[in-house]
């Protein structure tokens, strides 16, 4: 799924780059037993160095990562030597099953007036809050209930701390891959000509439950015939038609990670155009690939690939980024753009995502999964990139 940016937005039989196909068998409890400790001596770490007395954390993504509870309504102080979490009464047996490492507080009030008349705060002069998350009305509460503390507007502390995976996290995600992989393979036999846009969503939104996802990562694109000019496209109402070219742009949550998966195929024998198209993004995102490893800057990698279209006549029709971070949210703040200043380095999970967009004509997109390791990246994708045609 494309992450775009505000200001623009033949195969390498390399040994390089591993195209991985093991998902290991995952106990139930795994995402209890994940090194929350040393995340919070990270953050720690860092609060430090911003001369901060504790981060209040209010982003769901984010408790996830530092404590691993799954609920929605929940708020985490983190102090230089205390721990706190704060929920209501929904979530009083879950919170206690799956956080570790904080102490519980449950209410029936606001999670800022608990913690303001427990004075879990006391001692502390700059607390940090999470800016880009926290809306205006919060920080107002935040401001009333604890007025001899100086909030400070951070950005991503705990993302950063997140953007580098575990390999407990990296087989989360190779697990959710393999589901979305397995839906691709399997709508293959529903895609015919006369099918909607909406029915054909609906059915990968089925399979991915089916096949053990917990949800879909976000709305699904299915983007057929001229509608795949529009990288974001909506499912609607049109019906497959004999000829079209298929954008199909999908992924899945499994226990809180992400996939995020793109496919162009021809229903119908495809245009000569459509052919060109195809192939240009292919050996686009085959180079992007090959150039994705740990220390080379983001912009690089997205520079390979825009290049590569450049050169064969579509520049002006790839208008996205190349990817994005991928993980407990399906886009994290990694980002693989011409405007990145994000160096890649080892454990980062990215998604690799060039295109071409002809307005009344349709477009191309390929999409995988990789994770960034020394000297050269994994893909944990399996479905075949080569042009299908149905």
């Amino acid at each position: 799924m494309p992450g775009f940016e505000k200001a623009i937005h033949t195969i390498f039989p390399s040994p390089k780059n591993r195209q991985t196909t093991t998902s290991r068998i995952l106990p139930k409890s795994s995402h209890l037993v994940m090194p929350l400790a040393r995340r919070l001596n990270e953050l720690r770490t860092i609060l430090e160095a911003s001369n901060l007395d504790a981060m209040l954390v209010s982003f769901l993504p984010n408790i996830r990562y530092l404590t691993g509870f799954s609920g929605s309504n929940a708020l985490c102080i983190v102090t230089m030597d205390r721990r706190y979490f704060l929920s209501d009464g929904r979530y009083r047996d879950q919170a206690r099953a799956e956080r570790r490492g904080f102490r519980v507080f449950i209410t029936s009030r606001g999670l800022i007036e608990e913690a303001s008349r427990l004075n879990l705060l006391k001692g502390s002069k700059r607390v940090g809050i999470e800016s880009q998350h926290l809306p205006v009305a919060t920080l107002q509460n935040l401001r009333r209930h604890f007025r001899s503390v100086r909030f400070v507007s951070t950005r991503s502390l705990v993302e950063n701390i997140a953007a580098i995976k575990d390999e407990q996290e990296i087989d989360l995600i190779r697990h959710a891959v393999a589901i979305t992989d397995k839906v691709f393979k399997k709508i293959l036999s529903v895609v015919k000509p006369g099918l909607s846009e909406l029915d054909l969503a609906a059915e990968i939104g089925y399979y991915h439950r089916k096949f053990g996802a917990e949800a879909e990562a976000f709305e699904t694109i299915v983007a057929s015939g001229p509608h795949g000019a529009f990288p974001h496209a909506r499912p609607t109402e049109r019906r497959i038609r004999r000829g079209d070219l298929v954008t199909l742009d999908f992924g899945c949550r499994f226990r809180g990670y992400h996939s995020d998966l793109t496919r162009t195929i021809a229903v119908g024998n495809p245009s000569p155009l459509a052919r060109r198209i195809y192939a240009i993004v292919l050996d686009a995102q085959l180079r992007a690939i090959e150039a994705a490893r740990s220390g080379v800057a983001a912009k690089e990698v997205d520079g390979v690939a825009r290049k590569h279209i450049k050169r064969n006549g579509f520049g002006k029709y790839f208008n996205h980024s190349l990817g994005h971070g991928l993980g407990l949210q399906i886009h994290e703040t990694l980002r693989l753009s011409a405007l990145s200043k994000d160096v890649l380095r080892s454990g980062n999970v990215v998604t690799v995502e060039p295109g071409i967009y002809i307005p009344g004509v349709g477009g191309v997109r390929i999409e995988d999964d990789v994770v960034i390791r020394d000297g050269h990246c994994d893909i944990l994708n399996t479905s075949t990139k080569e042009l299908i045609v149905l």
